[in-house]
């Protein structure tokens, strides 16, 4: 299966946002191993972009919109967003959004386009957060949002750390270049 990361970006901040991308391309790496190491699931990836352009109220980009993008490119595909806008509705505290075989998040743009650790606390840990509510999902967990929720509240709210990870892909304690949801509970 293919897992296709859409970064979108306005097209106003076209060029400006290349660091973040590079980034997003070293993410997608990183999930399809972290995806098979955690899930036992193999992950083609991809990332590209998607520029929006400036449009009227009402035809501005949203989830609505995404999920017919999702369509048209593939439903076997599974697709990730991420998105310059918050959900219109989500069912998660973490600015994201899920369905079968789609996934969004809002990407929150670092003040300092070097913050590696900004873009892992704010960024990665959400769409590890989505991933893993879509992955449990296709494995027939039927607690699959119950379960990433609890995970989650106890990283808000009970000091449970998220997962470190260094540029190389492995765990470590070390400076994090990716950070996921814990997940220890989920075998």
């Amino acid at each position: 299966m293919l897992l296709h990361f859409i970064f979108v970006i306005k097209e106003s901040d076209l060029g400006k946002r290349d660091k973040e991308f590079e980034y997003v391309q070293q993410m997608s790496e990183f999930f399809k191993t972290w995806i098979l190491k955690n899930f036992s699931k193999e992950f083609d990836v991809k990332s590209d972009v998607m520029i929006t352009k400036k449009t009227s109220l009402f035809k501005i980009l949203d989830t609505y919109q995404l999920l017919r993008d999702h369509r048209e490119r593939g439903e076997g595909i599974y697709h990730f967003y991420l998105t310059h806008f918050r959900p219109f509705w989500t069912d998660c505290t973490c600015e994201g959004y899920h369905a079968e075989n789609f996934g969004m998040s809002l990407w929150q743009i670092p003040k300092n386009d070097e913050d590696i650790l900004y873009i892992a606390e704010k960024n990665c840990t959400t769409v590890s957060h989505e991933i893993a509510h879509e992955l449990l999902r296709q494995l027939g967990n039927k607690k699959y949002v119950d379960l990433v929720h609890d995970v989650w509240t106890k990283h808000l709210f009970a000091s449970l750390p998220f997962e470190q990870y260094g540029k190389n892909f492995k765990k470590t304690t070390d400076k994090p270049y990716f950070l996921t949801v814990d997940t220890s509970s989920f075998q």
